[in-house]
């Protein structure tokens, strides 16, 4: 594990498994998450601060059960914004929805775990939407901070969003007064951000994991999100 991001050679050859591999996890995960009948209030049960769930954009909360299951065995309530459905509202409308299920819930000191887009969403939360400190830290895995060059290919505009010259993305980026709340965890190679997630000021945790998904099913990743989870404020 390196917390230095510093970049590292790697072979096309490996670039492609990787690729592959992520997205086998990914299609099997879409799939598992529209079977499961798990319900979202059988997780708010524990002992310690609670845990607020962001997927990543055309994610439902259920291509997160993995790191769900892990959070909440570690004592952890854990919550899902179900409103969200597969998370393809603009940044500023999901995070509204976010930190009304936050009120609503009555959470308080709760952290976000998020993925991808979610880590936007909750920096967006936390930069504009918790005038009550509600929000006390987020870890987020495999975020776009930066933007990515590839979005500029994207048709749907809920994919351009990610362009790093994205307004939204420039302001976001911008703003580094909370970022030594947030944890950004990713791997040695993300096929969706050739930038990296690498988030100034942050805690960057990098994990021997390649992908942009399969790297949320890796007990190294729950791991380490517990861990932090359990810091002291």
């Amino acid at each position: 594990m390196s917390e230095t991001g510093t970049p590292t050679r790697i072979s096309t050859l490996q670039k492609g498994a990787w690729w592959l591999q992520d997205y086998l996890y990914a299609g099997v995960w879409q799939v598992r998450g529209m079977l499961s009948r798990v319900q979202p209030g059988s997780f708010h049960q524990g002992h310690r601060a609670p845990v607020v769930i962001i997927p990543g954009v055309y994610e439902n909360w259920q291509f997160m059960l993995p790191l769900i299951q892990c959070i909440h065995d570690a004592g952890h309530p854990v919550h899902v914004v179900t409103v969200l459905q597969r998370n393809s509202l603009d940044v500023p409308a999901a995070a509204r929805l976010v930190a009304q299920h936050l009120e609503e819930a009555g959470l308080r000191d709760a952290a976000i775990v998020a993925h991808s887009k979610g880590g936007l969403i909750g920096k967006y939360a936390m930069l504009n939407l918790d005038p009550e400190h509600r929000i006390d830290r987020m870890i987020a895995v495999c975020t776009p901070f930066s933007g990515s060059r590839y979005a500029k290919y994207m048709l749907l505009p809920s994919l351009r969003i990610f362009s790093p010259r994205n307004a939204l993305t420039l302001q976001l980026a911008r703003e580094e007064t909370i970022n030594s709340r947030i944890t950004s965890i990713y791997g040695p190679f993300d096929p969706h951000i050739p930038e990296g997630s690498v988030l100034p000021g942050a805690t960057n945790i990098e994990l021997p994991v390649a992908g942009h998904f399969r790297i949320l099913g890796d007990s190294e990743t729950s791991r380490i999100i517990v861990e932090q989870l359990n810091l002291p404020a």
